[in-house]
């Protein structure tokens, strides 16, 4: 039975206090699967920079699946953003149900893809017998935790959508810590557990997907959200709303593969530079993520707030509000960006490497804090297109950087063998690209006609 709601708390102000209401918290949500990225990484850091470098190669084959998710995600929390915005809350639990139903689909469509397509791209793109070896073996544990980890970005997408990031936390920090602990006792064997190695951090991960989504799903049970919303009585089939969700999801899962897969391409023209590079570059996607965090929150936060506004009907306002998130994206990067380069001993040390990875790392580390400085600012204006709701606009827009980005690689590592610090230097190709043509489009006003 529908309930009697008040819809001002689903209509966002545009205030500081605000943005950073929804964006904190996700932050802090965010930072705790970038804590199991970096846990994994630092036990099997142990083990030996073989085992560092084949992380860094599945972590991001991982995450070319693990993103369908996250673009589903956007998609949806984009469309309930809208209608909270338009006090159409009879609508959000109809769009959660159909979304449910798409990405369990997505899901194991994506695990029947992964068990028979990982053994022959492994072994026809990497090199080393070792690593093709212990990324096949990895994989096929690990892709079993995609449908849990999508159903979970289903939740978080309601809860962000609806302005209530708040309770994301409580999800994640359990996840974190079995993730942790499961780590620590299965790949070494610790405390009468069986001894995994490189695969007791997938069993770890899986096992971890598992606890947060069983979380958050009663989390939204215990606030009666599922009440509020209708959440758990629109999963029989309407065209409609699943057409609707899979035009402006099917775009950001695109633009999320092609990013994804072109880092992919970067990790196998780094992997045939050697172990130490690979090595160095996995330690590198963990400082992006740790410490993209902040980004990542307001981005996400600009796709909901951009399209609560429009639906309110106040299209004027969001130049304005563009500009205060991107802000305050920026400047937190920025403090962060000057921990990573007064303390950069001490983000290696935790890797358990020799000193000679840390003089290697450091400049690459420097390089990278200047692409998380155009990082803070083109994830805002890139996630407001989003909002918007023109998200095959985000497609072009993605597109166009992958040539950029992809272009520059090439001919840095195959072409001019130029090092590891100028590969690194990608990400500012990439990063300026997006800026430039979100900002272009936004600008051009194109946007205002677009209804979802």
């Amino acid at each position: 039975m529908q309930t009697n709601l008040s819809h001002s708390d689903l209509q966002v102000d545009i205030t500081n206090r605000q943005i950073l209401k929804i964006a904190l918290p996700i932050s802090l949500a965010m930072l705790v699967p970038q804590i199991n990225f970096i846990t994994n990484n630092v036990f099997l850091g142990q083990l030996g920079e073989t085992e560092l470098g084949s992380a860094g190669i599945t972590g991001v084959f991982y995450l070319v699946f693990a993103l369908v998710g996250n673009g589903l995600n956007s998609g949806l929390q984009g469309l309930i953003s809208r209608r909270a915005g338009e006090n159409r809350p009879e609508e959000i639990g109809k769009l959660f149900g159909q979304a449910v139903r798409l990405a369990l689909i997505m899901a194991f469509t994506c695990i029947a893809l992964t068990v028979v397509l990982s053994p022959v791209f492994f072994r026809a793109s990497l090199h080393s017998g070792t690593v093709q070896d212990e990324a096949i073996s990895f994989m096929q544990i690990r892709i079993w935790g995609l449908p849990f980890l999508y159903l979970f970005q289903m939740g978080n997408a309601f809860l962000v959508g609806t302005l209530n990031s708040r309770y994301m936390k409580y999800a994640f920090a359990v996840e974190a810590g079995i993730n942790i602990f499961l780590d620590y006792v299965l790949i070494s064997g610790h405390w009468g557990f069986p001894k995994l190695g490189f695969n007791g951090a997938a069993v770890a991960s899986v096992t971890a997907e598992v606890i947060a989504v069983l979380i958050v799903y009663s989390i939204i049970i215990y606030k009666k959200f599922h009440l509020r919303f209708n959440l758990f009585s629109n999963f029989r089939y309407q065209a409609k709303l699943t057409g609707l969700i899979f035009r402006q999801s099917a775009p950001l899962v695109m633009q999320w593969i092609l990013s994804v897969g072109a880092w992919m391409l970067f990790y196998i023209l780094i992997e045939n530079m050697g172990e130490r590079p690979l090595a160095i570059s996995n330690t590198m996607r963990n400082v992006f993520g740790f410490f993209g965090i902040f980004t990542w929150a307001f981005a996400s936060t600009t796709n909901t707030m951009v399209s609560n506004v429009i639906g309110q009907g106040r299209k004027e306002l969001v130049f304005g509000m563009i500009h205060k998130i991107m802000w305050l994206s920026f400047w937190f990067t920025c403090l962060l960006c000057l921990l990573v380069n007064l303390f950069p001993d001490l983000i290696f040390s935790i890797y358990s490497q020799q000193s000679s990875f840390t003089r290697e790392g450091i400049p690459v580390i420097r390089i990278v804090s200047v692409g998380l400085l155009f990082m803070s600012l083109s994830t805002v204006w890139l996630n407001a297109v989003t909002g918007t709701g023109n998200t095959k606009v985000n497609l072009l827009i993605e597109i166009a950087a992958i040539v950029f980005y992809c272009l520059y690689v090439w001919l840095v590592i195959r072409v001019w063998k130029l090092g590891l610090v100028w590969a690194w230097g990608s990400e500012i190709i990439y990063w300026i690209t997006l800026l430039g043509f979100s900002y272009y489009y936004l600008r051009s006003g194109k946007w205002k006609a677009k209804r979802i």
